[in-house]
Order: structure tokens, then sequence, then C-alpha cells
């Protein structure tokens, strides 16, 4: 039986297969929005065993695994490495159509050159020979970046962290530029005002200044700003269950934040012109000091109350939310274009309704002083499959500039998730590669390999500009 993952994987067509090939493979990586942890770049971490780098955090792998029957203690629960592994191993064949399928057999092909559908019967022989691998000074968490030809990493932190992860490796010699994100969340979504006033508290200790009123709120915000730009921050990131516009003067701004650090709860209404005077002013700190911009929106959250509360966040019982948004996104938009503040921004939705609506609004604040100012962000989370990513294509190619898209990004907590890169390069290559051959583009290499290249690296590379 041929292998499943050979060297012309998804690429149907001669031309896509040149198009990949010559134009993407080697192409470095530039993964502008992950949430790989930097105390383990930093420390060159080896991992002990497949599950640890491999399940552990893993939501995606967690909810096959339930779906199929798997008790929750093979998830997150106590059970030994092998045994967790072995219950994914079984799940697997059971992933058929599903992009767990593509990724799983990418990722043990690329880093351990297992080429063998795994299942249960292989599992142990599999897990052993990724284990020895694992063993080895080049499977170390900087190796694993080299091995992939990462050239940039940009991690996502709290206004609050010291950064000294980061620091610690811009000192070291590894090549790899690893920077921070600006990722303020817990200061813009006000839950309930006992949550807030506590992160509120770490905030105000790391800002060095009494958080009393929302003019203070956000003088440390910018303190904060101020501290990540001097540590290499050239992005921010914000994630929203949807847009909140409404606007309020600084004066019932200072209202409604008195009434958050008095412990009173806000209204829906209260909650959104907080939201919108905080991220606006947010907004115009990233202008300042040119940042690149990204709202990532769309989530619905912890919708499993009993597992929430016995295994917290982020453990794969989030999906997609239908808010409306198209709106409140223009009006926010809109008053940052106004007075001429609205920086580099990218927008990226999780509900596959909303593709017409970004390809088509960020078309409305293209101003001509950057190529691709305005980007529509590539298929995110549920959407990071072939066919997200060829619909979030398509919509962009119909109403905008594919060859101006930044595009792909890992969005992963694994160090084993590159192969994602690989996984929407070749997808980007079979879709022009089919329509060269069907006369829908023109049958030239150069043209349409420009392109390629361009969205495979070229294009991140201008536009975040982290080697100026």
């Amino acid at each position: 039986m041929k292998e499943f993952i050979h060297e012309n994987f998804l690429l149907q067509t001669d031309q896509a297969v040149e198009l990949y090939h010559k134009y993407a493979k080697d192409q470095a990586i530039i993964d502008y929005h992950c949430h790989l942890d930097a105390d383990l770049i930093a420390s060159d971490h080896k991992f002990e065993n497949l599950t640890e780098v491999w399940l552990n955090g893993d939501h995606y792998k967690w909810r096959a695994m339930r779906s199929n029957g798997i008790s929750e203690d093979f998830c997150t629960g106590d059970r030994n490495p092998r045994e967790k592994f072995k219950k994914w191993a079984e799940t697997v064949p059971f992933t058929l159509r599903n992009p767990l399928y593509h990724w799983t057999h990418l990722e043990l092909s690329r880093y351990f050159g297992v080429n063998q559908l795994l299942n249960a019967n292989n599992a142990d022989d599999i897990y052993n020979h990724c284990n020895e691998h694992l063993s080895l000074p080049e499977f170390s968490c900087q190796n694993l970046l080299r091995k992939m030809n990462v050239e940039v990493v940009c991690t996502t932190d709290d206004p609050i962290d010291d950064l000294d992860a980061h620091q610690r490796i811009a000192r070291s010699d590894l090549e790899v530029k690893v920077l921070p994100s600006f990722r303020p969340d817990k200061a813009t979504n006000i839950v309930d005002s006992r949550t807030y006033c506590k992160y509120l508290e770490q905030l105000s200790g790391k800002a060095g200044l009494p958080i009393k009123s929302y003019q203070d709120l956000l003088q440390a915000l910018e303190i904060r700003h101020d501290y990540f730009h001097s540590r290499g921050c050239r992005l921010s990131d914000h994630g929203l269950s949807t847009f909140l516009w409404s606007r309020a003067d600084v004066r019932e701004l200072e209202v409604i934040f008195s009434n958050v650090v008095t412990g009173k709860e806000l209204s829906y209404s209260m909650k959104a012109k907080l939201q919108t005077g905080i991220l606006s002013e947010l907004a115009r700190m990233d202008h300042k000091k040119g940042w690149v911009q990204q709202f990532h929106y769309g989530a619905l959250r912890n919708n499993s109350t009993r597992m929430f509360e016995a295994i917290g966040p982020d453990t794969g019982f989030d999906s997609i939310g239908d808010l409306p948004v198209a709106a409140s996104l223009s009006r926010f938009l809109d008053s940052l274009d106004q007075s001429n503040q609205l920086t580099k921004t990218i927008l990226y939705n999780l509900n596959p309704n909303d593709n017409h609506v970004l390809a088509s609004m960020i078309g409305n604040f293209q101003d001509g002083s950057t190529a691709g100012k305005m980007q529509f962000g590539s298929g995110w989370w549920f959407l990071d499959q072939k066919d997200g990513m060829e619909k979030q294509m398509n919509a962009l190619s119909n109403l905008g500039l594919l060859s101006r898209f930044v595009g792909m990004l890992t969005d992963s907590r694994s160090f084993l998730s590159y192969p994602r890169h690989e996984y929407f390069r070749r997808i980007l290559c079979n879709i022009l590669g089919n329509e060269m051959k069907s006369g829908l583009l023109p049958d030239d290499m150069d043209l349409v390999g420009h392109l390629v290249s361009r969205v495979s690296y070229g294009n991140a590379k201008e536009y975040f500009a982290f080697f100026d």
C-alpha cells in the first residue's frame, strides 16, 4: 500500500506539485501567533515522552477521545502516559475525515519518520520509537523549532507577565526570534466584578501604581504596553466573543469603572461601553508604536458548566458562537480610521458565516499606506482545516487580494504543530494548481509561484518587519 503521507500528499495536479516543491516547501516559518510556553524554550526543555509533548493540553485530541467513548481520566486525568497514548491511538482510526487524521500522521512522519497509520495494534511500538527520539538532544524544544525551519515565534502573553523567559531567550544563542504578544483579555473582558478586581490588583502591582479609576487603568495598561515594546513585542491580540460597540464619554466611563471597583455587577450595556473604551485606547497605543493588532472573535466558551467546574477552561468545551458582528466591528474600525489611528489589523472569525463579512470589511479600511494593511486572518481553531482554509482563501480571493495575505500561523500550544504550515501550503498550492490546469488561472508557473512564495513567507516577513 502506498504511504499515506507521501511527497505529493494533497497535491492533485502536476501544477500543484511544482508550485509546492519549487515555491513553498523550503520557505521558513514565521509563526506570528501561537501559545507555546516561552519558559520551555528558554530552558530548552526535553520532553519525557510522546504523551507529554503531543497530548498534554491538546483539547482537539481530548474532544475526539471523548466522542469516541474514552473516559476523562485518559484525557485530563491521572492515567499514566502510555495508557493515555494508547487510548489516543485507539481513537485515531475513528478520526477519518477529521483534520486530526491528517495532522496526526503528518506530525509522526515529519518529526519521527513514522509512516505507519497509527492504531491500537501498533501503539506500543510507535510510542517506544518516538520516546527514543525524544531522549536525543536534537528533540529539545529549541531544536524542534530549528528542525521545522522556524524563524520567528510570537507567544501570547498577559500584560502582567514579566517576560523573563523572553529575555533569557534573547540572551541565548538561539537564532529563532521568540517575541511576546500583548494579550489583555482579562483587562477588556469583564465577566464579573470580583474576578475583574482581582486582576486589577495584579495589574496594579506590575504597573507600580494603584488602579482606582478608569484613567488609572489606561495608564497602567500603557505602562505595561511600553514594557512589552521594550522587550521586542510588536503585536497585540484580543479574544472576544464578539465586538461590543457602545461609545461613552470619559465621565460616564469613570462612573461605570467605579461600579466595578466597588463590587457592583455591570449591566450588558455598561460592559459594552467599558470594553469599547478600553479596546479603543489600546488600539491607539498600538498605532502609536506601529504594532499589528489582532482580533480573534466568535468563540462560545465553557459550554459545559459541569466540566468547567471540574477541570477549568481551555479543555475542549468551547464551540462556535453566532453573535452579530458586522455593524459593531465597522464602527470600531471607523472610529480609529477617522482620527487616522487605525494600525495594521488582522481579523479572525470562528463562525464561517462571517467569512464574507470580514473579506469585505477589510476592503473598507485599506488606505494605500501599506499593502494588505487590513488582513482577513487564516482559518482559526475549528476552521484551521482543509475545508475551512479553502473557504477562507476563496472568500478573500473573491473580495480582496489573496496575493497580499500573510498566511498561516499555528495558534497551538504544541511544539509538534509546525507541519500545519506545510498543510496550509499544500492546500494553497492545490487550489492554485487545479485552477491553472482548468484554465481559471494562467498556466504561468513564475506568476502563480510568486503568489505562493509570498503567501507562504514573504508577505509575513514584510508585514511584521521583525527583522528591521
